[in-house]
């Protein structure tokens, strides 16, 4: 009887699932700008290999369903956000809690997991932003706010770092808090899935969830 009325998780997804279960959390990775198209393993001259499949491995975990879209060339920001805030909603409509969902995104889509943040404001759920402070805390997108529970993540040797003032205009934070990771890759360290930066996500998405 324990047995069969637990829930197990676990499933990775390109699309969204057919099915929900409400009893179960629910992850949205969303990739870099250079995987925009039909290539899941692009090479950057600088960063090398982006291991978009690899990545999607090591975020899998038998404690949640990781949704993890392959966006077109040229998806347009704003409009992807809304997708995505629209789906967070489809869960939280299914019965899936706030706190049992988790935006995340690196680079372009971290600028993309932060609109969609902005959109849920009546609804926060948890978000993770990595390398996602570049032109985000930019006046030219200062209307932006994040809502919920916020994890920045960034490298030290990165353009893009410390997502503070993106922190002190967002008036609706349950809390905040930021990771530096020091490895020399610069904007490469989030291309591939290593341990500096995948194990302290993880670690983070599991205690904000139920």
């Amino acid at each position: 009887m324990l047995f069969s009325s637990l829930s197990f998780a676990g499933g990775v997804y390109d699309t969204f699932p057919d099915r929900i279960n409400a009893s179960e959390k629910y992850v949205f990775y969303s990739h870099g700008f250079i995987v925009e198209g039909t290539n899941p393993t692009p090479n950057n001259e600088r960063w090398g290999v982006y291991e978009f499949p690899a990545i999607k491995a090591s975020l899998s975990d038998s404690e949640y369903n990781l949704i993890a879209y392959h966006r077109a060339k040229g998806t347009e920001p704003f409009a992807h956000a809304k997708l995505l805030a629209d789906d967070v909603r489809k869960l939280l409509k299914n019965g899936v809690i706030a706190n049992n969902i988790t935006i995340m995104g690196f680079s372009r889509g971290a600028f993309i997991t932060s609109i969609a943040s902005h959109y849920l404001a009546e609804t926060p759920v948890n978000t993770v932003l990595l390398a996602g402070c570049g032109r985000i805390i930019s006046s030219k997108y200062s209307a932006i706010q994040a809502n919920g529970d916020l994890l920045s993540v960034y490298e030290k040797s990165d353009g893009a770092s410390t997502c503070k003032k993106l922190k002190d205009r967002s008036a609706n934070l349950k809390s905040f808090e930021e990771i530096s990771i020091s490895t020399g890759k610069e904007h490469g360290a989030f291309y591939r899935p290593i341990p500096q930066w995948i194990v302290p996500v993880k670690r983070w998405i599991k205690e904000k969830s139920s």
